[in-house]
């Protein structure tokens, strides 16, 4: 069955929301002109797999997991390429109380892989899953605004602290992938509602699947099966589509793209986007603890240098915010940080550190090109008199065991869909994605304060404020937002880029087709 026979229309949608000053829409899936072809066996060959992966959505780390998640569970909500929302699992969804309840009825007739199928108490289940601190989940600062949850018959209401026009869009979030019981029996076997069905679980080496036959989208899902092989070396991975061994690749490097595009059986899809590579400082643990410090490391960066030299120029200059402006309510006012070895010096002799090395802990595991970002900031800070340390880690276990352990390490966000969800993720005192340590009773107030108010006016204010404080008190060293660089064979149709993530946000598995 079609989902599109149960989607209200984007004027509907827009007509309820609208008493809420909401900015909003749900539109329809992007689907290509001709009818999409069945059959055959897609291919990918993705960077970012470690041995340490698990298939728990809440656990979702990398970029291997994160495709794996898309092919076989769904959310609630999609966001669309162009922003807007779809319906996937919710059916439809209505706010009340100004916004601080919000009623989703869950669509019947969907099954889970092993038979069972969906209900609202399985919706429900996840949340709570999601909701508790001992689940480690990557979605627990999108949770921490819910005061309770409840389920009526097949109707899954949330009702929050303090109104959210966001809410639906937090509720895309992919690591609230829907469960059988909400993933408590067994969060890692794999198991959800989407296209395909695992059928081969390998951390670091390879997943494979096998379209579902009960699936309830005809829409998506063209291939009879699909197959991840985790291939981390940026030569073996573009070795393999130029071979045909793969029909599709993420992460191309940046140096490598042009000559890609000559080949006659390869195209490459570039797509500016809300990503960014980074350095993050955990703000509660010395040397780091000193705001002078951070600040002299943050100055001691050459932004345009990297840029230029890392993603040859596939991207934009960062600002030591997640936030871009690819973002609604984007505050372009917040004056750009410069790279200033003056400024740089002054603070670090400010912050009476003893000149001992301060390390960087790097992998290209991190980002493509990360070790030489991490030289270039190395020459940049010795030029300041700052004395910077390499310490290169290996690729595997480093999400798991570098990442958000370290206090000072290379990483990359895919950013979100709105600022609230960014924000509430990986800066919110309490959020267990928090990869600075950032604890700021006013940042956590303004937050909240953001999301109550429907003022687009007033909240892009507060957006600022809280872009400000991030870029002077936290432990964020952003110098570029990447472009998404895929990969593929010219066979693969049905492409549509989207500023979300690469690969289709992840969905090029489910929504093309071989031509």
């Amino acid at each position: 069955m079609s989902k599109m026979k149960s989607q209200p229309s984007r004027r509907a949608f827009l007509g309820y929301v609208s008493a809420l000053g909401i900015a909003a829409a749900l539109g329809p899936v992007s689907m290509a002109e001709a009818a999409p072809k069945k059959g055959g066996t897609f291919v990918m060959a993705l960077k970012g797999g470690e041995s340490t992966n698990t298939l728990d959505p809440a656990l979702s780390l990398s970029h291997v997991t994160y495709q794996a998640l898309r092919a076989y569970s769904e959310t609630l909500l999609n966001v669309t390429e162009d922003g807007g929302l779809e319906y996937r699992l919710a059916e439809s969804v209505e706010p009340a109380n100004g916004g601080q309840t919000w009623h989703f009825k869950i669509r019947s007739g969907v099954k889970f892989h092993n038979g069972q199928e969906l209900t609202a108490m399985d919706v429900l289940k996840t949340m709570e899953r999601h909701s508790n601190e001992d689940s480690k989940s990557g979605a627990l600062g999108i949770m921490k605004g819910i005061e309770s949850m409840s389920v009526d018959g097949d109707i899954f209401t949330v009702n929050l602290t303090t109104p959210n026009s966001d809410l639906p869009y937090l509720m895309t979030d992919y690591h609230l992938a829907i469960q059988p019981n909400g993933g408590f029996d067994d969060p890692a076997a794999g198991i959800g509602t989407g296209p395909y069905k695992v059928t081969a679980n390998e951390p670091g080496v390879r997943y494979s699947f096998e379209k579902f036959a009960d699936y309830w989208d005809d829409s998506r899902g063209h291939y009879d099966a699909h197959e991840i092989l985790v291939i981390n070396d940026d030569t073996s991975r573009a070795a393999a589509l130029q071979s045909g061994q793969v029909h599709a690749v993420n992460l191309v490097s940046p140096k490598t793209a042009k000559l890609f595009a000559r080949a006659p059986h390869i195209k490459i899809e570039t797509t500016d986007g809300k990503g960014h590579y980074i350095f993050v400082m955990h703000t509660d643990t010395a040397p780091f603890d000193n705001k002078d410090l951070r600040l002299a490391l943050k100055y001691a960066i050459n932004r345009e240098e990297m840029v230029d030299k890392v993603l040859a120029g596939y991207g934009s200059v960062g600002n030591d915010s997640p936030i871009n402006a690819a973002y609604p309510l984007f505050d372009d006012t917040i004056e750009q940080r410069k790279f200033d070895l003056d400024k740089a010096r002054e603070h670090y002799a400010k912050s009476g550190h003893d000149g001992s090395p301060i390390v960087l802990h790097v992998s290209d595991a991190a980002f493509a090109g990360a070790l030489d970002a991490a030289a270039l900031f190395q020459q940049s800070a010795k030029a300041a008199g700052i004395p910077l340390e390499l310490k290169r880690e290996p690729a595997d276990g480093y999400w798991s065991e570098v990442w958000n352990k370290k206090p000072f390490c290379a990483s990359y966000w895919g950013g979100r869909p709105v600022q609230d969800q960014m924000w509430s993720v990986g800066y919110l005192s309490t959020a267990d994605w928090n990869d600075t340590n950032f604890n700021s009773p006013e940042f956590d107030a303004m937050l909240l304060e953001a999301r109550a108010e429907l003022d687009e006016a007033k909240r892009r204010e507060t957006y600022g404020k809280m872009g400000r404080l991030v870029r002077e008190e936290g432990g964020l060293i952003n110098p570029m937002f990447n472009q998404f660089i895929d990969g593929m064979q010219q066979e693969v149709t049905g492409w549509v880029s989207h500023p979300n993530g690469n690969l289709m946000n992840g969905f090029i598995a489910s929504k093309t087709w071989f031509e």
